[in-house]
């Protein structure tokens, strides 16, 4: 007797998989935002294991071990902003660049973030928005300086950044959108 597993019934752990899958591809540049959250909803909805290789199909599964971010350059000017997905770490290495990390419209999958800085020569820009945390105790400044707007007690931050690493003749900015 064959089965047709494509009509097996898809359990929450399914589910799960398919939408961190398309997350990935999302945060990857591999669907638009659109499509993102469009496949995302069905995933959430889907009832076999069918509809949710229908969703993942054209998308790669494998990725790099953990979820995060490397960010590696020398010179000129990296940036990422508009609609994306955060991961829960980033590692920015990178000598005589300007990195910008907009987090206004960001699609947040975690409540903390750590980023991982290694800044040579450079200048590192979080924007983001009240309700966001920066924390710098971390960091290490070698004729550097991290400037930071003033901001109030915030009890429940939507998103606490833990910044650390060495910076070298570089220099943190916060800015608000």
């Amino acid at each position: 007797m064959s089965r047709d597993l494509s009509r097996l019934r898809a359990s929450h752990e399914d589910r799960d998989r398919a939408v961190e899958t398309l997350r990935l591809a999302g945060g990857d540049g591999r669907l638009s935002a659109e499509e993102l959250e469009v496949r995302v909803e069905r995933a959430l909805l889907a009832r076999t294991q069918g509809e949710l290789a229908a969703l993942v199909g054209d998308v790669p599964v494998e990725r790099a071990p953990g979820d995060r971010l490397v960010v590696e350059q020398r010179g000129g000017r990296w940036s990422r902003a508009g609609r994306w997905v955060v991961p829960s770490h980033i590692e920015v290495r990178t000598e005589m660049c300007r990195v910008v990390l907009d987090f206004t419209e960001a699609v947040l999958t975690s409540r903390t973030l750590r980023i991982d800085a290694d800044l040579r020569f450079g200048r590192l820009v979080l924007v983001g928005a009240p309700d966001i945390v920066l924390e710098t105790d971390g960091l290490n400044l070698v004729f550097s300086k991290v400037k930071r707007r003033p901001a109030g007690a915030v009890s429940d931050p939507r998103l606490r950044v833990e910044l650390v690493g060495t910076l070298t003749h570089a220099k943190v900015v916060e800015r608000r959108p």
